[in-house]
């Protein structure tokens, strides 16, 4: 099954977009491993998440939906679960799940579906091995922890990875010995927060992170924002759709899921950011993006780690601005749900977009897209709904092969989209 995305009037709207990824895994995880009840509201109820729900479900704790978004999790003794845990195609769940694993004396096995089968584990398992866990497998997925005994570690996480740095400190959190990590560059600080809101002692200074000697948990109330990664399609939308008007309410602003935002104001975007707030710990607030005319801008591959999921969505937007847009240091989209840079390119050459591709820099050059191509998307939901969103400004429609993963990160997209006046079917 394809989905179609044709030329649109002006897309007119508030909305509200699904609770961010990333706090949901953490809050389902934290919440597993916490003593007593964690009560969730705004939980992305995408399939990704769902996967991190039944395995912290599998691992022991008691885990229940309550209504839409509202989920209750009591914490409890983790134990060896019968069978293997499926993470699906995530790779947030995954990796966060060992390491979790691996700081309770017990024994999982993971894998997923073919395309985290895919994806490199040993930037994980590395470190987690230098603690002390034991592995069965190699670097890809199906791979065996064995968790319980760790000692300490004093890490650089050279790739600026939330990702290794959240599943050291989780496996830190069953080890009484020190436990550091150092980042020359710095990334998602979600699991930073979320781990103080539940009692967890941690000190911040500067690009280290080490955790103190109250490691234990407790229960608390999580409202998850609104996920900028998703937000970031019809943000962009709005600013390519003459005539647009597009507000997210109640979206993430944390200053390093921001890089994005960051970036389109450069190239001339006219974004508002009203009611800005503090909710468990994050920054949130309402953004309004309003049809913009935009140049193209530089960016430097230090603010990679900030926009790593959104360089599908932002070169869109570089194909309908005037000029070139240089993005740096896109090395670590060859790994993820699909070669996203590899996707990315052969996406805009469907859709009749000069780009190219210098090493681990994307280089777009702006102007009118044509559109009218059919783009296979391997799997990946962010190309999927980054290149519907180009058909919705260009002169012909923008096809996508196969729309159903989208679903893995934003359930609802579609009639949402259609509900700011999106031509999409």
């Amino acid at each position: 099954m394809t989905l179609q995305a044709t030329a649109s009037g002006p897309l007119r709207g508030r909305i509200k977009v699904p609770g961010d990824k990333s706090i949901s895994h953490r809050a389902l995880i934290l919440g597993g491993l916490a003593e007593g009840e964690t009560r969730i509201e705004g939980l992305l109820e995408g399939d990704d998440v769902l996967a991190t729900a039944a395995a912290v479900r599998a691992l022991g704790a008691e885990v229940e939906r309550t209504g839409e978004g509202a989920w209750r999790v009591r914490g409890g003794p983790w134990t060896s679960p019968e069978a293997p845990i499926d993470c699906g195609n995530s790779g947030t769940g995954a990796r966060l799940l060992m390491g979790a694993v691996a700081g309770r004396p017990i024994t999982a096995t993971f894998t997923g579906d073919e395309s985290l089968r895919s994806r490199p584990m040993k930037r994980v398992t590395g470190p987690l091995g230098e603690m002390g866990t034991r592995f069965e497998g190699g670097d890809r997925l199906p791979i065996t922890v064995h968790g319980g005994g760790l000692g300490g570690i004093d890490f650089e996480n050279a790739t600026a990875s939330a990702q290794v740095k959240s599943a050291i400190l989780l496996a830190g959190l069953g080890s009484a010995a020190d436990v550091i990590v150092r980042e020359p560059r710095p990334s998602r600080d979600h699991s930073e927060n979320m781990l103080a809101a539940f009692g967890c002692e941690l000190t911040r200074d500067g690009g280290t992170v080490r955790l103190g000697a109250q490691r234990g948990l407790r229960g608390t109330d999580v409202v998850v924002p609104a996920d900028p990664s998703s937000a970031a399609f019809p943000l962009v939308a709005g600013l390519i759709v003459r005539g647009s008007e597009v507000t997210v309410e109640g979206m993430l602003v944390n200053p390093l899921r921001a890089g994005l935002y960051e970036t389109l104001i450069e190239m001339g975007a006219d974004l508002r950011i009203e009611n800005r707030r503090a909710v468990n710990g994050e920054a949130v607030a309402d953004l309004t993006a309003r049809a913009s005319r935009l140049y193209g801008v530089t960016v430097p591959a230090d603010r990679a780690p900030s926009m790593i999921d959104e360089y599908p969505i932002l070169a869109v937007a570089a194909a309908f601005a005037e000029g070139e847009t240089v993005m740096h240091g896109l090395g670590e989209l060859r790994v993820k749900e699909s070669d996203r840079l590899a996707a990315i390119l052969a996406g805009l050459a469907a859709c009749g977009v000069d780009a190219r591709a210098d090493g681990d820099t994307l280089v777009v050059t702006g102007g009118a897209p044509a559109g009218g191509g059919l783009v296979t998307t391997h799997g990946d939901h962010r190309i999927a709904m980054s290149f519907l969103m180009l058909g919705l400004a260009a002169r012909d429609a923008a096809t996508v092969d196969e729309p159903h993963m989208i679903a893995t990160s934003f359930p609802g997209f579609v009639p949402l989209m259609q509900g700011l006046g999106a031509r999409i079917a």
